[in-house]
C-alpha cells in the first residue's frame, strides 16, 4: 500500500472510531464525565490545602482564668477547633470513642496553684490516631500549645525572680530553630496530592478505555472489518482507533495542568512544557500498556481487571503517598512497572525542583519504553482480532 492510501485509511478509521465513541455512553463516562468528576471532587476537597478546625475536647478540671486561656489559645489554631469543654474526662473519652472528636486536651485540677508555687504541673493530651492525618495535625497543635504554656509559665516564674531582658529570652529559648520547608512551604496536602492524583486518574481511565474499545471489536464481531479497513495492518488499525482517544485524554490532562499550575498556582519551577510532555507520554504509555495486556490475554474481563489493578496500585506504589526507598526491595523494583511512578519522578524534578530536562532523561525514557510495549504482542493481537473469538 502507498503512503497516500495508508493516510486515507487512517482518517477513515479515525472517523469510524469517533462515531463509536460518540454512540456509547460508557465512553462518555470514562473519557469525560468520570475524569471531570474526579477533578472537581478532589479540587474542592483539597482547596484549603490542609483540614481545618478538626474537633477536639478540652477537659478543664482546674476551671481557672489560666486554664480557660489555654483552651482559647488551642481553639485559635487553624487546624484545631474546640467543640467540647467539660470537667468530666469520661464524657470526652466517650466522644472520642464515637469518633466525634480527634483529641482530648486535659488540664488537671490544681494546675494554676502548682504553677504559682513553682511546681511542675502535667498537661496531658490524647489523640485518635485511627485517623492518621487528623490525629497527626491535632497532636501537632496540642504539643505546640503545651510548649507555649510551658514557656508562659517559665516566663512568669523568671519575672517573679526579677530576671528579664536578653537573659530571660536566652533561658526561654536558648536555641532558635529556622525551619525551611522546600518546594511546599505552605505544607499544603493539595500540592503533593492533587498534582499526582489527577494524572493518575487520567492514566487509569486511558487504560480502561483502550482495553475496552479493542475488546469490543471482538465482542461485536467487527474486528475483521476493522483490520480490513486498516489495509490489513494491525499497526494502522490501532492508530486509527487510539488517536481520537489520545487526543481527548491529552486535552483532559492539559486542562488539569492548566488549572493546577495556572489557576491554583501550584509550584511550577521548570515551565509548562516539561510537565505537558510528561502528561503526553503518560497518556501514550497508559494506552500502550493496555494494548499490551489486551494482546497478552484473550479474555476481556481479565484485561480490564489487570488495567484496573495496575491503576489502583499506582496510587500506593508510585511513591507520592509512601516513599519507595522505604518499601521492600521487591516493591521498589516493581514500582518501575507503573507509568505513574515515572510521572511522579518528573513532577518532583521539573515542577518542584525545576532542574534541567536533560537530568530527567531516565523517567522520560522509561515512559517512552512503555509506548513501545505493544510491539511484543502485535502478531498475537492481530491473530486474535482476525479470529474474533470472544471470551468474556
Amino acid at each position: 500500500m502507498t503512503l497516500k492510501e495508508n493516510i486515507k485509511a487512517l482518517f477513515t478509521l479515525m472517523n469510524r472510531e469517533i462515531r463509536r465513541l460518540a454512540s456509547r455512553r460508557i465512553y462518555w463516562f470514562t473519557m469525560i464525565l468520570a475524569p471531570a468528576f474526579c477533578f472537581f471532587f478532589f479540587a474542592d476537597l483539597l482547596k484549603q490545602g490542609l483540614p481545618t478546625k478538626l474537633p477536639v475536647a478540652v477537659v478543664d478540671e482546674d476551671n481557672t482564668a489560666m486554664s480557660r486561656q489555654l483552651a482559647r489559645s488551642l481553639d485559635a489554631f487553624a487546624q484545631t477547633g474546640v467543640v467540647m469543654r467539660t470537667g468530666d474526662f469520661s464524657e470526652a473519652r466517650k466522644a472520642m470513642q464515637k469518633s466525634e472528636i480527634y483529641g482530648i486536651f486535659h488540664i488537671p485540677d490544681g494546675f494554676r496553684r502548682e504553677v504559682s508555687t513553682g511546681k511542675q504541673p502535667v498537661i496531658s493530651f490524647y489523640t485518635n490516631d485511627t485517623y492518621i492525618l487528623p490525629g497527626s495535625l491535632v497532636y501537632k497543635d496540642m504539643r505546640l500549645q503545651s510548649a507555649l504554656a510551658n514557656g508562659a509559665v517559665q516566663r512568669t516564674l523568671l519575672l517573679a525572680k526579677g530576671e528579664g531582658g536578653p537573659q530571660l529570652q536566652a533561658k526561654l529559648m536558648p536555641v532558635t530553630v529556622d525551619t525551611n520547608p522546600l518546594n511546599n512551604p505552605w505544607i499544603s496536602y493539595a500540592i503533593y496530592l492533587a498534582s499526582i492524583l489527577m494524572p493518575a486518574f487520567v492514566c487509569m481511565f486511558a487504560m480502561f478505555t483502550t482495553a475496552f474499545s479493542i475488546s469490543e471489536e471482538i465482542k461485536d464481531g467487527t474486528s475483521r472489518d476493522w483490520i480490513r479497513m486498516g489495509n490489513g495492518s494491525v499497526v494502522l488499525s490501532l492508530m486509527g482507533k487510539i488517536l481520537p482517544q489520545t487526543f481527548i485524554f491529552i486535552v483532559t490532562g492539559t486542562l488539569y495542568l492548566s488549572v493546577l499550575y495556572g489557576y491554583l498556582h501550584f509550584p511550577l519551577n521548570s515551565g509548562f512544557f516539561p510537565m505537558f510532555l510528561a502528561m503526553v507520554l503518560l497518556v501514550l504509555a497508559s494506552q500502550a500498556f493496555a494494548i499490551f495486556i489486551t494482546g497478552l490475554v484473550r479474555r476481556n474481563r481479565i484485561a480490564l481487571s489487570v488495567c484496573g489493578l495496575w491503576g489502583v496500585l499506582s496510587f500506593s506504589i508510585s511513591g507520592f503517598t509512601y516513599p519507595v526507598p522505604s518499601m521492600p526491595q521487591l516493591a521498589q523494583i516493581a514500582s518501575n512497572l507503573f507509568p505513574v511512578r515515572h510521572y511522579y519522578l518528573l513532577y518532583v524534578d521539573q515542577a518542584l525542583n525545576g532542574i534541567d530536562m536533560i537530568y530527567s532523561w531516565q523517567p522520560y525514557m522509561a515512559l517512552t519504553l512503555f509506548v513501545l510495549l505493544p510491539i511484543l504482542v502485535l502478531p498475537k493481537l492481530k491473530l486474535d482480532l482476525l479470529k474474533h473469538c470472544y471470551l468474556p
